[in-house]
């Protein structure tokens, strides 16, 4: 695993107060607090991008027949 710095990263009043709240409350650190967030959110994005690819998957099925019913399908058919 390659470590990297992220340097730079400014935060309002109010956030550096959540976060020494969420730091106490936790009982961690800053970069751990900040690094668990982090998780958190692509977990979620992660989520919903596999959910979309399936609704994707699962609708790909349909239409085969155009618009068509399974009664008007089998109507159709040569037997």
């Amino acid at each position: 695993m390659v470590m990297m710095t992220r340097k730079k990263i400014i935060f309002n009043e109010e956030k550096v107060q959540n976060l020494k709240e969420i730091e106490e409350r936790e009982n961690t650190t800053q970069t751990q607090a900040v690094k668990e967030l982090i998780e958190e959110k692509y977990d979620e994005i992660s989520v919903e991008e596999k959910l979309e690819a399936l609704y994707a998957f699962a609708g790909s099925g349909t239409g085969l027949y155009g618009d068509l019913t399974m009664q008007e399908i089998k109507a159709n058919k040569d037997v």
